[in-house]
């Protein structure tokens, strides 16, 4: 009966685009000021063993810093279901801000090991829900796809990056300067602030986009049984795997580093199973198909990318805090923020990169989504070029010039801008609808893998075995040259399997 009486959607814009996007731009903003800023000094608390952290070596803390970033993205997943099928998009945003929220100040309270590894699995759940299902509303805002919604990804991609660069600035240097946990009780506050924008004005300027919720047909009460069968399996499937890789020793589950390997495993299986489970048993037609086979190329070459990506805060942070020069007019500034570095270029970049995008359309050009995916991973590949004259440097015992670090954070931008808001787009577009925030879900999926390998890779950053730098950097810069090259051969057809949809 509710819905009977609430007034119809507004429709008022600022800038061209619904005010909607802007209150979500501000809700997302707050929310990332507080996972990148508790990110940037995230693996720095865990290895420090001076002013109160963990003082874990460098193997146990990345791995434990790659299950946790590993984590916030995975339970995506899982998150875009309950959006899907219980609550709707709009209350798993409210009620995931809220668990990020008590995760944080959970975080801001000094305590043991115990407590401490809650609040980090608090903010993972947290964001699982809220994270795949904000960016489904915001594609929800623009059913008629094409340039305008690319561009309003773009937006909400710079409000992104706006938190990132408040949050590494204030967490950064509260966390490195004052204190670690004053810069955890920051990022609590910043999710405060994303809760209450959210409350304040998602209701009337959202109306009733992000409340879908899928209705299971009444008469299919076998399907789902079935389908209940078919989860326990590959659950029992997956346990029974881990116990066998244990009991033959090619993983130690008693130690982060196995974990950390045991969960990448699992990742991988969930992701293909899942993929497959939606084209053998989704009920798609042909062309729905086709475009599920494309999501799974971006899927995969997404991953890539983030697996080079992420080194931002793991491989590469050990780097700017042990190898780089700090010193800026007598002062020693805060080596975390480097990673200020990415989130900066990307709002200089972002309206450049958007309005390209629309020159392009408005000339017939056709730069299409593979071929973007294809650029940005040759893009990481020189990065990674840098990285290795960069760490030749390092071994001559001086510390690098910041212009290496500032160079690869340049050509990180410029790949990311080619990818994650133009695959956040296309996840959006091409998803049928009542999988829609599932396979956002699975976009974060591959977030989470790359993130997992990220911190898996710093774990070789052992300051006695620094002659393999040159080598482990070169090896990423071959793997993205190598696929960015692949991806852009067969960037026709896959265009042509996404069945008009740019």
């Amino acid at each position: 009966m509710e819905s009977a009486v609430r007034p119809p959607v507004r429709q008022a814009t600022l800038l061209g685009h619904p005010v909607g996007l802007f209150v979500l731009f501000f809700t997302e903003m707050w929310e990332r000021f507080s996972y990148y800023g508790m990110r940037a000094i995230l693996l720095l608390f865990l290895l420090d063993n001076v002013r109160g952290g963990m003082g874990l070596n460098e193997a146990e803390g990345a791995a434990i810093y790659g299950i946790y970033t590993a984590s916030v993205y995975l339970l995506s997943l899982p998150g875009g279901w309950i959006a899907d099928n219980i609550l709707g998009q709009r209350k798993s945003i409210w009620y995931g801000g809220i668990i990020i929220m008590l995760g944080h100040i959970i975080l801001a309270f000094p305590s043991g090991p115990g407590l401490f590894y809650a609040g980090l699995c608090t903010v993972a759940i947290g964001t699982g829900l809220l994270k795949p299902n904000i960016s489904s509303v915001v594609g929800e805002l623009y059913p008629e796809g094409g340039a305008r919604k690319d561009a309003a990804f773009s937006i909400f991609y710079m409000g992104i990056n706006t938190g990132s660069l408040l949050g590494i600035s204030i967490v950064g240097y509260l966390g490195q300067k004052v204190g670690w946990h004053y810069g955890f009780g920051a990022a609590a506050v910043a999710m405060a602030l994303g809760l209450i924008t959210y409350r304040l004005f998602a209701q009337r300027y959202l109306g009733e986009h992000g409340k879908f919720v899928a209705q299971p047909p009444q008469t299919d009460s076998d399907k789902s049984s079935t389908g209940n069968r078919s989860l326990l399996v590959f659950l029992v499937v997956i346990v029974a795997l881990l116990a066998g890789l244990q009991l033959t020793g090619v993983l130690d589950l008693t130690t982060a580093q196995g974990l950390a390997r045991a969960m990448g495993t699992i990742i991988s299986l969930i992701a293909v199973s899942y993929f497959t489970y939606i084209l053998v048993a989704g009920g798609l037609d042909a062309t729905e198909k086709k475009r599920v086979v494309v999501l799974f190329i971006f899927f995969l070459a997404a991953a890539l990318y983030w697996a080079g990506n992420e080194q931002q805060g793991s491989s590469l942070q050990i780097f700017a805090d042990r190898y780089t020069d700090l010193t800026v007019f007598g002062w020693q500034m805060p080596s975390s923020w480097f990673q200020n570095l990415n989130p900066a270029f990307i709002l200089i970049f972002s309206p450049v990169l958007a309005a390209f995008w629309v020159f392009l359309a408005n000339k017939n050009i056709n730069f299409s989504v593979p071929a973007k995916f294809a650029v940005s991973l040759l893009l990481l590949g020189i990065a990674y070029v840098i990285m290795v004259f960069a760490a030749n440097v390092a071994l001559t015992g001086e510390r690098t010039t910041p212009l290496y670090l500032g160079s690869t954070y340049l050509f990180f931008t410029l790949a990311e801008l080619f990818l994650s808001p133009v695959g956040l787009s296309a996840f959006s577009k091409l998803s049928p609808r009542r999988y829609t925030s599932q396979l956002m879900g699975l976009w974060f999926v591959g977030s989470s893998l790359g993130n997992l390998i990220a911190g898996l890779f710093a774990g070789g950053f052992d300051e006695e075995n620094v002659q393999q730098m040159p080598g482990m950097f070169q090896s990423v810069a071959i793997f993205a040259l190598a696929s960015g090259l692949v991806l852009l051969l067969f960037s026709k057809p896959l265009k042509k399997w996404m069945g008009g949809i740019d």
